[in-house]
């Protein structure tokens, strides 16, 4: 059984008003709870810039200088055991700010590496697990229907360039849109219990 591990919490969601913000609250409760070391970015609250620039696309294979700007997060990415994204699903994925995170951090020489049998040579290993909290306005089968873009990039597109084996857990709020108070609650302390008990 896999003991305590350091969690890299990325949280991203615009208000601290939000559902968002009272599941962040309960993921952190729930891996605090559970022994777990809790880093958390806010990607809004710290004005995180998700926009690629010329000079970072130019960039952005030099491996001695593609963190320039963002060596923070990068030795986020190096110090976790295990990474919990939170957030809400917009227009079928992630919201731009998250996209555009992973645009900007998950870099050539700190996710990865071109090259070899794979295509990607694999660096954030590390990290063995991957969560996710999330919520979404459609109901479960358009989700299927659509092909479930967030979970494919997840784990097809980020789960490999992390140790082998790599953890995944999906915990989703379908039909937020007309979704009852009850509901809700019901789902804030299922995402506590569920996290209280990873490792």
């Amino acid at each position: 059984m896999v003991g305590p591990m350091r969690v890299l919490v990325i949280y991203c969601h615009p208000r601290p008003d939000s559902f968002a913000a009272a599941l962040r609250d309960a993921a952190v409760d729930g891996l605090t709870s559970g022994g777990h070391t809790v880093e958390l970015r806010d990607l809004y609250a710290e004005a995180f810039d998700p926009v690629l620039s010329a000079r970072q696309h130019g960039a952005y294979f030099d491996e001695t200088g593609n963190t320039h700007g963002i060596e923070d997060h990068v030795a986020a990415l190096g110090r976790a055991e295990a990474l919990l994204l939170i957030y809400p699903t917009w227009w079928f994925g992630m919201p731009a700010m998250l996209k555009g995170w992973f645009d900007r951090v998950w870099l050539p020489g700190a996710a990865f590496r071109l090259g070899g049998p794979k295509v990607m040579v694999p660096l954030l290993t590390n990290i063995g697990r991957i969560g996710v909290v999330t919520t979404y306005g459609m109901p479960g089968w358009m989700l299927w229907w659509v092909g479930w873009p967030d979970r494919r990039v997840v784990r097809r597109g980020l789960r490999p360039l992390c140790a082998p084996g790599c953890r995944m857990d999906w915990i989703g709020l379908t039909r937020m849109d007309v979704d009852s108070p009850a509901r809700r609650q019901r789902f804030l302390v299922k995402v506590r219990r569920r996290l209280a008990e990873w490792g």
